[in-house]
């Protein structure tokens, strides 16, 4: 019923499968998982450590209470120091100035104000006494130059001469500050003692005493723009206090 042809067929057949079935084994239920390259690619794209790091879930055989560290006792902090100490009482009118300028300015410091304000006092007393307008003119904002100027024209006028000699300036203080948008505005009060006489053009006194040392009461406000590249404050407004 079979010819040739079939019956070699069927033995090559049988011969294949056997073959097959040797290589490739018989399934058992203990075979691993295929291969899975993105399974591998995910894992690779973990965060460095993570893998060292284990997390207990609720229920679980290693859920264990935690246990608070033993908490140290903290010493009180000390208070900082006032921002404006020697300056400005904390929560004065002056001390809350001081801070609307500095909020604008952070580098700004009140202790070197009062210093360049010391310096400014002396060389401006002086640059009147001697007529010096030039020296005037970089310290004073134009109204009070003007001012100034006009004084010492007049004295000019009169054929007088102002011989001032500093002595030394006792306090300097500031009593007023504030910042008005980008315009600030600090008042100091001085108290100097000068030894100032003004002659005539034949030298007799007119005014003053050479001899005598005098104390003196100035307030004087100085201002500048908050923010301009010209970090030098100008003088604004002169006060004789009694």
């Amino acid at each position: 019923m079979f010819d040739i042809y079939t019956i070699i067929f069927l033995a090559l057949a049988v011969f294949i499968f056997i073959r097959l079935r040797s290589v490739l084994g018989q399934r058992t239920g203990r075979e691993r998982p295929p291969y899975d390259p993105y399974s591998r690619r995910d894992a690779a794209k973990a965060p460095v450590g993570a893998s060292d790091k284990v997390v207990n879930f609720p229920g679980t055989a290693t859920d264990k209470p935690a246990v608070p560290a033993p908490v140290e006792p903290v010493e009180d902090a000390e208070p900082a120091p006032a921002r404006w100490a020697g300056i400005a009482e904390v929560g004065s009118a002056v001390a809350n100035g001081l801070d609307a300028i500095a909020a604008q300015e952070r580098e700004f410091d009140a202790k070197h104000f009062l210093t360049g304000a010391r310096a400014a006092y002396e060389m401006i007393i002086v640059a009147f006494a001697n007529g010096d307008r030039a020296s005037l003119k970089d310290l004073l904002a134009r109204d009070v130059f003007d001012g100034f100027s006009a004084a010492i024209a007049e004295r000019e006028q009169r054929g007088e001469k102002m011989e001032t000699q500093f002595v030394g300036i006792e306090k300097a203080e500031i009593i007023e500050a504030e910042a008005r948008g980008r315009s600030a505005q600090i008042t100091v009060r001085f108290l100097s003692q000068l030894i100032s006489v003004t002659r005539d053009r034949n030298g007799g006194v007119v005014d003053g005493d050479p001899e005598q040392v005098a104390d003196v009461t100035d307030v004087w406000t100085f201002a500048r723009e908050l923010g301009a590249r010209d970090p030098n404050w100008k003088l604004v407004a002169t006060e004789a206090a009694s």
